[in-house]
């Protein structure tokens, strides 16, 4: 996997959230190029790079961070909006497409998500998807769960699938 032009990015930061830390890398359009329940130390290591220098700008990353509160306030559908970008491979730009489409609290299967990209059969494939996505939770690959049962892997640990799943069907609950 190539890396994204992270070293490039423009701003960065770490948000608290119920789950743990999330880090964020944006671009100087304020798309988000990386994110993931770690530290900034830690997603420049899975990203294969040396360091991600912590840069913040408020003027970048306020917007993103108050997505992140509002999602966790309850707006399932507040990362809906937040411009990501990384680069993939025809199949992962299609999957990560749908997997924003994903509706909150209602996970679908790896067979799944490959047939609505556009290649039934290619479960794996959908998997590998999940597995490259650089901008958790924005493009939430938490919403998709193995068909035998369970939550599945995540890069950042079945716990904060699990959380994330919870705290997704909690809203939507009735009452």
């Amino acid at each position: 996997m190539t890396a994204p032009p992270m070293a490039h990015g423009t701003a960065s930061a770490t948000v608290d959230t119920p789950v743990g830390p999330l880090a964020l890398v944006l671009a100087q359009d304020g798309a988000v190029l990386a994110s993931g329940f770690s530290d900034l130390a830690s997603l420049a290591s899975r990203l294969g790079l040396a360091d991600v220098p912590p840069r913040a700008q408020a003027d970048l990353v306020a917007p993103v961070a108050a997505a992140v509160q509002r999602y966790f306030d309850g707006d399932l559908t507040a990362l809906d909006d937040v411009q990501v970008r990384q680069p993939g491979g025809a199949f992962s730009q299609a999957a990560w497409e749908q997997l924003r489409a994903i509706s909150p609290g209602l996970p679908v299967t790896y067979a799944e998500l490959a047939r609505r990209a556009g290649s039934p059969g290619a479960a794996r494939a959908a998997g590998q998807a999940c597995a490259r996505n650089l901008v958790a939770p924005f493009v939430p690959c938490h919403r998709v769960v193995p068909a035998s049962g369970g939550v599945g892997s995540y890069a950042y640990g079945a716990d904060v699938k699990s959380s994330l799943l919870a705290h997704e069907r909690a809203v939507l609950a009735p009452g």
